[in-house]
């Protein structure tokens, strides 16, 4: 090719045009934004508002002479020395540690049982501890309630047919034994498919080699299945946190059935709700939910944290 035959091939090859591609950047940009739009708005609406709302009723107060004024912290300075929280918030404490780790032991033999591949129709054991997360909470509160009444439930027509004395379950000492039974009985399944959907993707080599080397069942549950399971187990983990700290609809529920037992300010949440809906104090209550939104992003950011350090180590 000649130099003449070159440089008219140069000058006929298309020249790059800045503001086409820029265009192009643009349209491939907007694109992404109207896909992520419908969550974004969902997001706002739904979420980002009302906690913007809710921390912006939290500085204020409504006072017989005023009105509804600015009071800074006060409101939160007022949670923290009020003794009903602390209690509330000493309820949820230990509903978690009782509760959560009993039901995740139970979440975990049921996913290792499961995949085992020992048990006969496993299709049917894995839906029938997972139907109970499809029941809604307040209906399972209702349905657990009535089990628990010793008037006109399970509880009271096995104690009269062969004249037994089962404990009150709704009693002060066994309430919260009860919420916990029916948090268990309804998170039990959600909890096994997170552990199991992990112990899935195992790789089949590892038991392989395992049983070439004559590692007998509890050593592949200890040297294999175990490890695998340690970040499905704090993804549970973070979520039971999350559930512990939001106790609301048990007790809400069975306080209809329990009120000398279940108090208005029995979990923060519900302490919070009947602030607000029954004694009108809006801003207190929204200090109340800040507080213990705060409190429980602390305690899962704690767990996730604890969790990563034991994975990479």
């Amino acid at each position: 090719m000649t130099a003449s035959t070159l440089d008219a091939a140069v000058r006929r090859s298309p020249v790059p045009n800045p503001s086409a591609a820029r265009r192009r950047k643009n349209r491939r940009r907007f694109i992404g934004w109207g896909f992520l739009a419908p969550f974004l708005v969902v997001f706002v609406f739904a979420l980002a508002a009302p906690i913007v709302y809710a921390i912006y009723l939290s500085f204020f107060q409504d006072r017989l002479v005023g009105g509804n004024v600015f009071a800074g912290f006060d409101n939160y300075v007022a949670a923290f020395q009020d003794p009903k929280f602390y209690s509330a918030l000493g309820r949820v404490v230990l509903f978690f540690f009782v509760q959560v780790p009993i039901m995740l032991a139970l979440s975990l033999f049921a996913a290792l049982a499961l995949d085992s591949a020992r048990l006969r129709w496993p299709a049917l054991f894995r839906i029938t501890l997972f139907l109970p997360y499809a029941v809604p909470s307040v209906v399972a509160a209702l349905m657990w309630g009535f089990i628990y009444g010793t008037d006109f439930g399970l509880v009271g027509n096995l104690n009269s047919f062969f004249g037994l004395s089962i404990p009150d379950p709704l009693s002060s000492n066994l309430v919260l034994a009860a919420m916990g039974n029916i948090a268990t009985w309804a998170f039990l399944g959600y909890n096994m498919l997170i552990m199991y959907s992990a112990l899935r993707t195992v790789p089949k080599e590892l038991y392989e080699a395992a049983d070439i080397d004559g590692a007998g069942a509890f050593q592949v549950i200890r040297a294999i299945k175990l490890p695998a399971l340690r970040s499905a187990f704090v993804v549970a983990l973070i979520f039971s946190v999350i559930g512990s700290f939001q106790l609301f609809n048990e007790p809400n529920v069975l306080r209809t059935l329990a009120p000398n037992t279940i108090a208005t300010n029995f979990t923060p949440n519900m302490y919070a709700y009947n602030l607000s809906f029954a004694g009108q104090q809006f801003n207190y209550a929204a200090a109340i939910a800040i507080v213990m939104g705060i409190i429980t992003m602390i305690v899962a950011y704690v767990v996730q944290t604890v969790g990563v350090r034991k994975e990479d180590r």
